[in-house]
């Protein structure tokens, strides 16, 4: 083998050693990036669920309150219906019981 090409060979082969160099720190940079990209993307969707978590926790919190309100309306309103008919029956219920005196 002649002298040029035994050299020619060596620099084929440093060429493709610094290639593969370049190929393998390249690879490594794009594997560094996607993984920083991932982990930004992961904080997004982290965040964007907690704000949705508290948003809806808000909004149950609202209707429970809503509910709340509601139930003790009625039930004032019942109280009070139950309190006017007890009303309209003190007197025949006082009546009734002076009269169980009076005749005992």
């Amino acid at each position: 083998m002649s002298l040029e090409v035994i050299e020619k060979v060596t620099q084929v082969e440093t060429e493709t050693r610094e290639r593969k160099s370049a190929a393998e720190a390249e690879a490594k940079k794009i594997i560094a990036d996607a993984e920083r990209e991932g982990l930004a993307l992961l904080q997004q969707v982290r965040a964007k669920a907690a704000e949705t978590g508290a948003a809806q926790l808000k909004q149950a919190e609202a209707r429970a309150a809503e509910r709340s309100a509601k139930i003790a309306a009625d039930a004032e309103a019942e109280a009070a219906a139950l309190r006017t008919q007890a009303g309209k029956h003190l007197e025949e219920a006082a009546e009734f019981i002076v009269g169980r005196v009076v005749n005992h």
